[in-house]
């Protein structure tokens, strides 16, 4: 790796030490050091420190005791952001076993997949999916501890609540294995002594790739910890600072910059279970937010508000975040209307987010920015794994404290993403990117087939795997298409088996796939073709349908 970067490098040390603890031990501390100060502010309730700590180890003892929790175990948790999400977190750590994040949006067999692939046997969830998980009942999951958000909305507000989160309480079905969650606080249970070390396991989230299943990401607690410390020493976050926690926490940017990073300097973290552009512009004038990671699509539409000019963001220091590109335009829309200007990294679920940020005092636009604390990362030829030298295209590679161990059960997968390279093993990411003179990283294109959906990914072979599970559905393949609000969206190309040609339509099709996958997998359109191009060995041909939409979307 070139050096000509460390010459931007922001006004702090160039290396990080990272604590030789679990993650828990950071809430630990911050529930001691300040006890009254609020943790979490959620629809204007607010749970302190000392509050979040002694529920999170209530529940960790219930873990243990209820539900027989052991050192290493797996536990799901399967919340919208939450101030139950944080304190089940922080609780499955404290009984020293590993956390699972599930999306809230995945369906039954999307759920399964995780659970069975990572063996947990336990997950926490909320009252309003429950119908998705229930089923796993007995074939997996041996308990489930159920949430109810409008617990923890028990003060005034005039802020507009979503309905399915002041929805009340609901009696569970009179099943062994389903447990309240205010039945699980309130058992008495008390977690034995904290073993996890740094060299625990510590999250396991899931993503997708080249093959159709989602693939468990191994990180442990030193690898987490890293870019949880790292975020606030980079940014320069202290603990009278208060963050909008807008990113999903399930994902590895909105668990890290607005939820562990957080808890770490003991800030205080507003939470907003999904994006609202009015609520948020209140909460940030209301708490007077200092940061905000965000995608750029949730920037478009805050500065496309009728309302803008009445938005107090004078608070704001500092607004960022990565998962796609943000668009020159509104870059400087933001920095005119709102004297604020948008630190873009780059990071992966592989490596528990940032291994590039941007130097808050010399980003540049468009750019993934410079190789964050004690990482080494390169654009080398994805054939010959040489360098290369500035201005050229090839595939961006990192090593550094944040990456993962490897693919959870998956040697062969893991064998594939990595590289020895000088003694050192680099992560190969599938991105295409360069770098400039200056030493900055800027993507170009992806190695990957992945497809970005307003900051959600995409992995068209996933979406491929479970089209075949429909009986009409003879092939298929998944291309993108421009979207004038989400970037890129979903298209698929389909071939019908001939007793259901004619009987079927692209309707029909995007019903069937509403009920079977995430919303934001759900192809946007289906084409039914006669048939797909081929090579000659068979396999089809998805960059020549790719280049067909690309060019009709010009010619448009």
């Amino acid at each position: 790796m070139g050096t000509r970067h460390l010459q931007f490098w922001p006004n702090v040390p160039r290396s990080l030490t990272i604590p030789e603890t679990s993650l828990w031990w950071n809430a630990v501390v911050s529930a001691t050091r300040f006890p009254q100060r609020p943790c979490v502010t959620f629809y204007d309730n607010i749970l302190t420190y000392a509050e979040f700590r002694r529920q999170a180890e209530q529940l960790a003892g219930f873990l243990q005791e209820a539900c027989g929790v052991r050192r290493g175990d797996r536990v799901g948790i399967y919340l919208q952001n939450s101030p139950q999400f944080v304190i089940g977190y922080y609780a499955i750590l404290r009984a020293d076993a590993m956390v699972v994040p599930i999306n809230p949006m995945l369906l039954t067999k999307e759920v399964e997949h995780i659970v069975t692939d990572s063996g947990a046997r336990v997950l926490i969830g909320a009252q309003d999916q429950l119908s998705r998980v229930e089923p796993l009942l007995g074939q997996g999951l041996s308990h489930i501890i159920v949430a109810c958000y409008a617990d923890y909305l028990t003060a005034p507000t005039d802020l507009e609540v979503p309905g399915w989160i002041a929805a009340p309480r609901q009696p569970l079905p009179k099943m062994p294995g389903l447990t309240l969650w205010s039945d699980a606080l309130a058992s008495g249970a008390t977690p034995g002594p904290h073993l996890a070390t740094a060299d625990d396991l510590c999250v396991l989230p899931y993503t997708s790739g080249t093959t159709g299943q989602p693939k468990g990401c191994l990180h442990r607690h030193r690898s987490v910890m890293f870019t949880t410390v790292g975020g606030p020493q980079w940014q320069r976050m202290y603990q009278d600072e208060c963050t909008l926690a807008v990113l999903p926490y399930f994902h590895a940017t909105g668990m890290q910059n607005s939820m562990n990073s957080p808890i770490y300097s003991g800030a205080t973290i507003v939470i907003l279970p999904r994006w609202d552009r009015g609520v948020a512009a209140q909460l940030i004038k209301r708490y007077r937010v200092t940061t905000i990671s965000m995608v750029p699509t949730m920037v478009v539409d805050l500065l496309s508000s009728p309302d803008l000019p009445s938005y107090d963001l004078s608070s704001i220091r500092r607004i960022g975040g990565g998962g796609a590109a943000m668009p020159e335009a509104i870059a400087q829309k933001l920095q005119d209307l709102c004297g604020l200007t948008f630190l873009e990294g780059y990071g992966l679920t592989e490596t528990i987010a940032p291994t590039h940020a941007n130097p808050p005092d010399r980003p540049k636009k468009q750019c993934l920015g410079i190789p964050f604390f004690d990482n080494d990362s390169r654009v080398v030829n994805p054939d010959t794994m040489a360098e290369l030298p500035p201005g050229e295209v090839g595939e961006i590679i990192t090593h550094g404290p944040g990456v993962f161990e490897g693919y959870w059960n998956n040697p062969e997968a893991t064998a594939a993403c990595f590289v020895q390279i000088d003694g050192k093993r680099f992560f190969r990411t599938g991105d295409l990117g360069r770098t400039d003179e200056d030493g900055y990283f800027f993507l170009v294109d992806r190695l990957k087939r992945m497809i970005n959906v307003g900051g959600y990914k995409v992995w068209p072979a996933e979406v491929e795997a479970m089209l075949y599970g429909h009986p009409a559905i003879q092939e298929a393949v998944i291309i993108s298409r421009k979207d004038p609000r989400r970037g890129e969206a979903v298209k698929a190309v389909v071939v019908l088996r001939p007793s259901h040609r004619g009987t079927v339509d692209e309707d029909q099709l995007v019903r069937w796939a509403k009920d079977n996958m995430a919303a934001y997998k759900v192809p946007s359109s289906f084409e039914i073709a006669e048939s797909l191009p081929k090579s000659a060995t068979g396999k089809i041909m998805w960059r020549v349908l790719q280049e067909q939409e690309s060019q009709s979307e010009r010619q448009s």
